[in-house]
């Protein structure tokens, strides 16, 4: 009998995003609600799609003082699943540690499962009287687990495809904690047909048959790389056969966090540059899809408003008009923050006519860029001369004799680092 589950992970229910409580209250408080949103997103997804159970695989909550209102969500959520039929399998994670964390909640629903800590369990998922499949799953007594907790789970006698359930970190993930650490050749080994992971808050499919998979988190909790764009919960489907099919991420979060980089070459002036942020944030809300979206922007490029954006206050006072023309009822756009990493234009014949060491350099740098063969021998000394520990820092910027850009990227480069620009 063929059937679907949902796997998610890294709920952090009623994170509470105080990084923003001061300059931008009624942000917070949209984000504050937006975990408890995509929760409940998940409980819609979860009926509608008729699922035969839901796998949360830790960090349930964002800590282990557990809110009375995360709490109480949760179990409403948990309880609408149970009255439809609908399983639901936790595990506790790092930051839900079952012996570390306070609970509000004496009884749960007749259809939840909460793995134990000293042992994996167990259970044999039926539907009219029918096994469709065996779940494993072990929690966290402690936040941090340093023992490889998937050494403990081995494919067992029950019936259906084997399903495990674990917060842990493969392959030694270095934007998340070691915690139960442990390689994709112990999940590989272990007869289990799909490990439904958590921790890592990037989606990714590490491996397939078996299936080894991340479902990322959520709800996005703050502007780093890992916790930008699209997040939700994977939708699988399990055929007549037994076999599982490609994973289906379906998008569940309330508010998206967002970066774009924009170049100011050819911008004349801050009006200008002001105009085209408000077209791009409106064009990164539209792409929301009904979100909301919290945008940090990094200028870059060359050009005549480097120095206007490096006077004092300026790019503050940019944030805070984009801030005040874009936002709005929800979908709101909030601009974060607008990062400069822009650099001013040379102005090459006058640096020529300084006659000074910017200006030998400049000129070597042309009479090079003009003859091959020269500035394949003057690699090719560098590749003797220059220190190695040099070279290595230099990296992609040590310019090739065969990529003219290249040379004239690294012309500019040197030149802005030797002409004491103050701006």
């Amino acid at each position: 009998m063929g059937f679907r589950f949902v796997h998610a992970a890294d709920l952090h229910l009623d994170t509470p995003f105080s990084g923003l409580s001061a300059t931008a209250p009624e942000v917070a408080a949209e984000l504050r609600d937006a975990s408890l949103a995509a929760f409940d997103a998940l409980v819609r997804l979860a009926i509608s799609r008729e699922v035969a159970f839901v796998i949360l695989a830790g960090d349930i909550y964002d800590g282990a003082r557990r809110g009375v209102r995360a709490q109480i969500e949760l179990h409403r959520g948990l309880r609408e699943l149970s009255d439809r039929g609908i399983r639901t399998f936790v595990v506790a994670g790092n930051h839900d540690p079952v012996d570390e964390g306070w609970s509000a909640v004496r009884e749960w629903p007749e259809l939840v499962t909460h793995f134990p800590t000293d042992e994996p369990g167990s259970v044999v998922v039926e539907r009219d009287g029918m096994a469709l499949a065996t779940v494993y799953g072990i929690s966290y007594g402690t936040k941090a687990v340093t023992e490889n907790l998937a050494a403990r789970i081995s494919r067992g006698e029950g019936p259906g495809p084997h399903i495990a359930v674990l917060h842990a970190n493969v392959g030694g993930n270095p934007d998340h904690d070691a915690y139960s650490p442990c390689t994709l050749d112990d999940l590989r080994g272990s007869g289990i047909d799909y490990w439904a992971l958590g921790h890592v808050h990037t989606r990714q499919v590490l491996h397939r048959d078996p299936w080894v998979v991340y479902p990322g988190n959520l709800q996005g909790r703050n502007p780093r790389a890992t916790e930008r764009g699209a997040k939700g919960a994977l939708v699988v489907e399990v055929d007549d056969a037994g076999m599982i099919h490609e994973p289906e991420f379906v998008e569940l979060d309330r508010i998206r966090f967002e970066h774009a980089e924009h170049s100011i070459d050819g911008v004349a002036d801050l009006v200008t540059l002001r105009d085209r942020l408000v077209d791009l944030g409106h064009r990164r809300l539209a792409e929301a899809d009904g979100r909301s979206v919290l945008l940090r922007v990094e200028l870059i490029g060359r050009g005549p408003i480097h120095g206007d954006l490096h006077r004092p206050g300026a790019v503050a006072e940019l944030v805070d008009t984009l801030r005040g023309e874009q936002l709005s009822a929800a979908p709101f756009l909030w601009w974060d923050r607008v990062d400069v990493a822009t650099r001013p234009v040379q102005d090459l014949d006058e640096l020529l006519g300084r006659n000074d060491f910017v200006a030998d350099l400049v000129e070597e740098a042309a009479l090079l860029l003009a003859d091959d063969e020269a500035r394949t021998a003057r690699v090719a000394e560098w590749g003797d001369e220059l220190p190695s520990d040099l070279v290595h820092l230099l990296g992609d910027a040590l310019p090739r004799p065969d990529d003219p850009g290249r040379w004239r990227d690294a012309e500019e480069l040197a030149v802005d680092l030797v002409s004491n620009d103050d701006t």
